[in-house]
């Protein structure tokens, strides 16, 4: 039977038997992974291994008739990924919350895909169940890319409408599915605080996120009852290095010189890539507390956020060593060993590197999303 949310709900278990064969016998999605998996093999020799590569994939998928059997699936490459492209990840704050109760997560938003896959981790590796991902649909341009990340819990954000009803209703089904899924699938969901990464480092809670999340909301009903029913969680996420930052500098310069920037149409499937291939160093996921407080508006709910999320974000070298370099010292890297530790050592020898024929306002900009949460949190 047809249900109101079926245009953006992930799959049900019920649908895997029809999504799963459509997308191993989808050509473009075995040779996405081929190139990913094999990029530096002969181009000749990818269509044999395509053909390898997709019955690996059949025999793998048959075991899968859960969501659960997807996600332990996925898990050992999770496992794999954290070992090879993190020194650490570490967790705090989760023991002291009540998980028995559906919780929106709402954090920073840094890496199109690890954000909310750290924020799965950090659930998983303590027993409990994962979260539904909110993901705009400026992602899913292309069937397969949609089926495999609604596979994931994912459900979609429409943002591509640009008639004011159409994205009005979009964000009232939007508002009505997270409240469903809370309040009466009781399943967890994870959304960013912002539309779009945090590109500058500059982690701001986005008020119409919160306006969006009560349109559901009866008139009867306060605002204020309303938000607290839904038991928003802060999550504050903290990378030691990005691997999207210099491709984030770019195009912070670029829109400060040309006023706006004309992304490629494969640049969010780049910097997925990047992000889960690329070293992260040490990762840190602090879950704050539900919020209880009696917040009367938007902008108060979203001020509420950002102190707890800029109180939980864990401040690493790199933040300290990049606004040092922002006011001049550029041969911190020269300082005698005793006065720096080896992880600004470490920091500042990254940097460095980073900063390599970058031009002089990009420098600027690459060192400014580094250091924007430290300088924050200093004042």
């Amino acid at each position: 039977m047809p249900n109101k949310f079926d245009s953006i709900r992930p799959f049900y278990d019920s649908d895997l038997s029809v999504v799963l064969p459509k997308l191993f016998n989808n050509k473009e999605f075995i040779n996405s992974i081929v190139a990913f998996k094999f990029s530096t093999w002969p181009r000749f020799t990818r269509p044999t291994i395509g053909f390898f590569t997709r019955h690996y994939i059949i025999k793998q998928i048959s075991k899968v008739t859960t969501h659960r059997d997807f996600q332990r699936l996925v898990e050992p490459y999770m496992e794999r990924m954290i070992s090879t492209t993190t020194e650490s990840f570490t967790v705090s704050g989760l023991d002291k919350l009540d998980l028995s109760k559906a919780c929106l997560f709402m954090s920073n938003h840094r890496d199109i895909a690890l954000d909310p896959a750290f924020v799965n981790w950090a659930l998983h590796i303590s027993g409990q169940d994962t979260v539904r991902i909110a993901v705009g649909d400026n992602l899913l341009k292309k069937e397969w890319v949609a089926d495999l990340i609604r596979l994931n819990k994912c459900f979609i954000v429409k943002r591509s409408s640009t008639d004011r009803r159409e994205k009005l209703s979009a964000a009232k089904l939007l508002s009505e599915y997270i409240e469903f899924s809370l309040n009466t699938e009781h399943q967890h969901i994870w959304i960013a605080q912002r539309e779009g990464r945090a590109k500058d480092g500059n982690d701001i809670t986005n008020p119409a996120i919160l306006s969006m999340l009560a349109l559901n909301k009866s008139k009867d009903v306060e605002f204020s009852t309303y938000i607290r029913n839904l038991r928003i969680v802060p999550v504050s996420i903290s990378y030691e290095f990005d691997p999207c930052d210099i491709r984030k500098a770019k195009e912070l310069q670029e829109v400060e010189r040309e006023g706006s920037y004309d992304k490629p149409d494969n640049e969010d499937v780049k910097s997925i890539v990047n992000g889960i291939t690329g070293q992260k160093g040490r990762v840190h996921i602090h879950f704050g507390e539900v919020l209880t407080a009696n917040l009367d508006s938007a902008k108060n709910v979203a001020n509420y956020i950002d102190k707890e999320i800029l109180q939980g974000y864990k401040s690493f070298p790199t933040g300290s060593i990049a606004a040092r370099m922002l006011n001049g010292d550029y041969n911190i890297i020269g300082k005698v060993e005793t006065e720096l530790d080896q992880y600004s050592q470490a920091a500042a020898n990254y940097l460095h590197a980073r900063l390599f024929n970058l031009p002089k306002a990009e420098q600027n900009k690459l060192l400014s999303m580094y250091a924007c949460a430290h300088i924050r949190k200093m004042n």
